[in-house]
């Protein structure tokens, strides 16, 4: 229910997307707003904090300061700011209400939510249900953590579904959010570091459906982990990736077919007509048809729509070609399960892997057993090319290389001529760019300036 804000003393935390959306919202229904923000402001913050001063709105850069936090009625919180950070002890002593950006746009709106969650594959999801269900003649926006607050689409009329990916983060800083129809793509351990134990991150994924109940639950089938959910839960349950009894979207004799409740089976499309490169995109297809089925949207106009449909950037992306060697972006791969689905993806030809980065300590023993089968030559950069070598080496793969720069491993990787140059860094960017994107676009931008 949409509540009265005139007066309100919120502050927001994160000069963020989501966090400079909220207060914008908020400040225009009439709330005292301030965003407080821990880091020190730098020269790209000037323009964004001049805007928000002029709506009224007040920031504070370089720390959340008590009198702040203890002055406030709501604290919109950040899901880049882990459960055990001193501010969240500040907040619970002084019992201040508290929620997310997601949270306050559910309960702004009546209107339903999509909600994908899953360790990989989110976003391609989320695009992917947006651009089905527009195809169908709705209107669903996709948002959240793709990048677009929720918040910033409350203004726009006629909407049909708000389709929201959402992180583990979210699910966990959100907690009255409930969405409509929930997706649980696929899992995998990942975000030790911000959950404590893997137990915690699984537990975060599963709230979206165990507590909050969702209207309906589509769910991998393939999982165990996930299609087990549905003993502890009382949704409609729709799976995805196998045939079941009913209400269920399999692959059987190349083609992706739809069952429903009355056990009648629909084609939807030849796998062969797929653009997207990589079996586990076939993952993300199958759950974006089981939901457009539940909305609603026929087979033809989902064939449609999945033949037409761009992948977003830095996905197995392909960049250009030098000398006959192809070279692709997949700067989204942060973790070792994305990399893997990566490697797989290029089944005629073995790759030269550029990987790397900010290491998040996950097991290695999987992710070199794929490069063993699936690349000729690794070019290792950054904070974990020493464990990532070790690992390696303990495998039996041997054709390694450790370079400095970015550039430097860009350049060997492709005068090696062993195959298409994939960047798939397996580890966050953080040692070395802003975010996963700023790391996809300077590949990009160095490949391209190469061939010019």
């Amino acid at each position: 229910m949409k509540r009265k804000w005139f007066n309100v003393d919120v502050t927001v935390l994160g000069l963020s997307l989501s966090g400079i959306s909220a207060t914008k919202y908020l400040a225009l229904e009439g709330a005292n707003c301030i965003i407080s923000e821990k880091r020190q402001a730098t020269a790209k913050d000037t323009d964004k904090i001049c805007e928000l001063e002029k709506l009224g709105i007040k920031v504070e850069m370089g720390g959340n300061k008590e009198e702040t936090i203890v002055n406030s009625d709501v604290i919109i919180t950040s899901p880049g700011i882990p459960p055990h950070a001193e501010v969240y002890k500040l907040i619970k002593a002084h019992k201040i209400e508290t929620f997310g950006e997601i949270d306050l746009a559910y309960k702004e709106t009546n209107l339903p939510f999509i909600a994908i969650t899953g360790t990989n594959g989110k976003t391609t999801t989320t695009k992917l249900v947006s651009e089905i269900l527009t195809a169908g003649g709705l209107k669903a926006p996709a948002c959240g953590n793709i990048g677009i607050p929720p918040t910033s689409l409350l203004s726009e009329k006629d909407i049909d579904y708000f389709v929201a990916e959402v992180s583990s983060y979210q699910i966990a800083t959100n907690p009255a959010f409930k969405a409509q129809i929930a997706v649980f793509i696929n899992y995998t351990p990942d975000h030790i570091d911000w959950h404590g134990n893997e137990e915690e991150y699984f537990k975060a994924k599963a709230d979206l459906f165990i507590r909050r109940q969702p209207t309906w639950a589509v769910l991998n089938a393939n999982d165990l982990k996930i299609a087990y959910l549905k003993l502890d839960i009382d949704s409609n349950v729709y799976f995805f990736g196998r045939e079941a009894e009913d209400k269920c979207v399999f692959i059987k004799e190349n083609k992706i077919l739809i069952k429903d409740k009355n056990k009648n089976i629909t084609e939807v499309i030849k796998l062969d007509e797929i653009p997207l490169k990589g079996k586990h995109n076939l993952e993300n297809i199958m759950s974006a048809i089981a939901v457009a089925h539940i909305v609603g949207i026929d087979a033809e106009t989902i064939n449609f729509a999945i033949k037409n449909f761009s992948p977003p950037e830095h996905r197995i992306e392909y960049v250009d070609t030098i000398n006959n060697i192809e070279y692709y972006n997949d700067s989204k791969a942060t973790n070792c399960d994305s990399t893997m689905c990566a490697l797989r993806a290029f089944e005629e030809n073995k790759v030269v892997l550029i990987a790397g980065g900010r290491d998040k300590g996950t097991d290695l023993t999987d992710f070199c057993t794929e490069v063993n089968e699936h690349a000729n030559a690794v070019i290792l950069i950054g904070e974990a090319s020493e464990r990532f070598e070790e690992a390696l080496k303990k495998s039996g793969f041997k054709n390694i290389y450790k370079k400095q720069s970015f550039e430097e491993a860009i350049d060997i990787a492709g005068e090696l001529k062993l195959g298409p140059v994939l960047l798939s860094p397996a580890c966050a960017s953080f040692d070395m760019f802003k975010n996963f994107e700023e790391r996809g676009q300077v590949f990009k931008d160095y490949v391209r300036n190469k061939k010019a």
